[in-house]
């Protein structure tokens, strides 16, 4: 293997007497060489999928070798038309993946072998579910995962991650030897809500309660918020957005993984994609959240506050995502990875998955019982999860 660049593996097309076309598996180290057509006619409606969501991350150098996302795009080409790709990274750290890996990095630390580098096939710093395989049938996604085991080899990586699948990779994934993995996120389902207050009125007391206490204090000290369309923000919504961010990171003591220049590019390229919750006291703003949409979710991103407030986070990056929701007739809202808090908030428990493959056999066989432990345990938690809704459907 000369360079990355040049790194071509040869594949069978998919059997059918009629298909003679030549198909041909290649890396590619730039979203910038792909046709973002092409891309995007894969990707579906997911914003985080798009080609210039991607091409952004490295075109701003938030990710690249020299943070230890370095890209190894998988692109399908036949004749010479790009049917098939996988966004796919060597990874030199666990960083930004939200899938937690670092106790078998330790492992393999301790045992004298490396786990890093590693191939990864997810979107850089969102762990937000959606397609990884991006093609239009099984044959295709099969000959996407077997290439990326492929390269996983040639590349010498410890091992391969699928991070965040949905329907239909599953299928094509069962298929395989890599190990599933269960997780969870909490999200938002929109019953079908009239207004916010239908919302809170499917609640149960306890919780419906709070959030009107929560809000009703926000309201007496004069806090305000707007949301401002990607299409229509102006450049000090942003300035005001990336110094709430930043000032979040430096608050734990680490530096933001996405720079402004990101955000700027996003909202030059797909600014219908973009919303922003502004929380405004006195006439001036002191704390932003950053959403993500498309035609059937809201996913809540990033925020950070320039004042402490009480409730004000809370209300900021979840009820005024979900009434944004409700209003805009969206399904879900997403809230991001973790947070049991988000419970209290109307946010329920959702399945996540991710799947992987260890190219040492002990290892993957030790992996293997732990997920079988960890998935056992990862449903008994959820079951006891206090719901926050109540039993019955309001009257």
């Amino acid at each position: 293997m000369e360079t990355r660049q040049n790194v071509h593996f040869e594949a069978k097309p998919p059997a059918t007497e009629a298909e003679d076309a030549e198909t041909v598996v290649r890396v590619v180290t730039r979203m910038a060489d792909l046709d973002p057509d092409a891309w995007d006619a894969l990707a579906g409606d997911s914003p985080f999928l798009q080609h210039a969501f991607l091409h952004a991350l490295e075109a701003t150098d938030c990710v690249g070798a020299h943070i230890g996302w370095e890209p190894v795009h998988l692109a399908l080409f036949r004749s010479g038309r790009l049917d098939a790709a996988m966004p796919l990274y060597v990874k030199h750290h666990s960083w930004g993946e939200f899938v937690f890996d670092w106790a078998w990095a330790d492992a393999y630390r301790r045992h004298g072998l490396a786990y890093y580098p590693k191939l990864v096939c997810c979107v850089p710093f969102s762990p937000v579910p959606g397609p990884r395989l991006l093609a239009k049938n099984d044959a295709d996604r099969a000959t996407l995962i077997q290439s990326a085991l492929k390269l996983t080899r040639d590349l010498n990586c410890s091992s391969f991650h699928i991070l965040f699948p949905t329907e239909p990779d599953h299928a094509a994934l069962e298929a395989t030897p890599l190990l599933h993995r269960s997780g969870f996120q909490f999200h938002w389902n929109n019953a079908g809500y009239g207004s916010f207050d239908d919302f809170l009125a499917a609640m149960t007391h306890d919780k419906r309660k709070k959030i009107r206490q929560e809000r009703k204090k926000l309201h007496k000290l004069g806090v305000t918020f707007r949301w401002v369309e990607g299409a229509e923000s102006t450049d000090a919504d942003w300035d005001h957005f990336y110094r709430c961010y930043a000032d979040t990171y430096a608050r734990h003591r680490s530096e933001p993984h996405l720079n402004r220049a990101f955000f700027a590019a996003l909202r030059e390229t797909m600014p219908d994609s973009l919303v922003l919750i502004v929380a405004e006291k006195d006439r001036g703003p002191i704390a932003c959240s950053f959403c993500i949409k498309d035609v059937q979710r809201l996913y809540g991103r990033h925020w950070g506050t320039l004042e402490y407030v009480p409730g004000l986070h809370f209300e900021t990056c979840y009820q005024q995502g979900i009434e944004y929701a409700i209003v805009h007739g969206l399904k879900v809202f997403e809230g991001g990875a973790q947070g049991e808090h988000k419970l209290a908030r109307g946010l329920v428990p959702t399945a996540t998955h991710s799947w992987h493959w260890l190219e040492n056999t002990e290892f993957r066989e030790a992996v293997d019982r732990f997920l079988e432990r960890e998935t056992d345990a990862i449903s008994h938690y959820m079951d006891e999860l206090d719901g926050p809704f109540r039993r019955e459907p309001p009257g």
